[in-house]
């Protein structure tokens, strides 16, 4: 599950995406497209942003749900709670696991 993540991670324009999210939660592919063009100037197609959601859907850091004729996507910090966990120590602030 951690490399799917990191796999997810890797791109920038997914981390973007990511961004919106936790911004703004609950967004269709339209919300999400028009954001990143109007905010950040990328000019990916629909497909292009659909395919990154679906790679940030199988990593679980994007949930959908559909309501009527629409899918909203919600962002999923668990799988980033689940490999910060991995390296810090139980009941230790992250500032004092840094060297």
């Amino acid at each position: 599950m951690a490399d799917d993540v990191f796999k997810a991670l890797a791109d920038p324009t997914r981390r973007t995406i990511l961004d919106e999210l936790a911004e703004r939660s609950g967004q269709t592919l339209f919300e999400i497209c028009s954001r990143l063009t109007m905010k950040h100037r990328l000019s990916t197609s629909r497909q292009g942003i659909s395919q990154h959601l679906a790679v940030l859907e199988a990593a679980g850091l994007v949930e959908t749900r559909r309501e009527g004729r629409y899918k909203y996507h919600d962002l999923n910090p668990a799988p980033l709670r689940q490999i910060a966990d991995r390296w810090l120590a139980p009941g230790t602030p992250p500032e004092e696991n840094s060297p």
